[in-house]
């Protein structure tokens, strides 16, 4: 499966912003994602590369801060069977995202977590997806 996107999960997005525009050069621009919190598009040379996430109480007691890679997937419910299956574990349930398509979070029989990603198709994160 392909590198759909990477996506950085933090508690201080301001500062995450600050570091990473001084750091690597990006530009940042705020992306509504309908009451699942702040989020901004990271650009490089007007090409996204990349996410940043506001983590948020409730929901993520006790997460780090964390760097996450999202893969593509042709059918994620298929992929999370196979997952749990092979005696992995499902760590976030599929969620629609609108305009992005469908996400879930999963993890492999080692701990390692990974994201996947079903792509709507013809919106901007397939795009961002095909420049990668």
């Amino acid at each position: 499966h392909k590198t759909w996107w990477h996506e950085l999960n933090t508690w201080e997005p301001e500062s995450a912003l600050a570091f990473y525009t001084r750091a690597m050069g990006w530009q940042f621009e705020p992306v509504a994602l309908l009451d699942r919190g702040a989020y901004w598009v990271a650009s490089d040379k007007g090409r996204p590369v990349c996410g940043i996430y506001e983590l948020t109480e409730p929901d993520y007691d006790g997460v780090p801060s964390h760097w996450m890679t999202y893969l593509s997937v042709d059918n994620i419910e298929r992929v999370v069977r196979e997952t749990t299956a092979m005696g992995g574990e499902l760590v976030r349930v599929p969620v629609k995202i609108e305009g992005v398509g469908r996400l879930a979070v999963v993890m492999d029989s080692g701990g390692a977590m990974i994201g996947l990603i079903q792509g709507a198709g013809t919106d901007y994160m397939s795009a961002v997806a095909e420049a990668a």
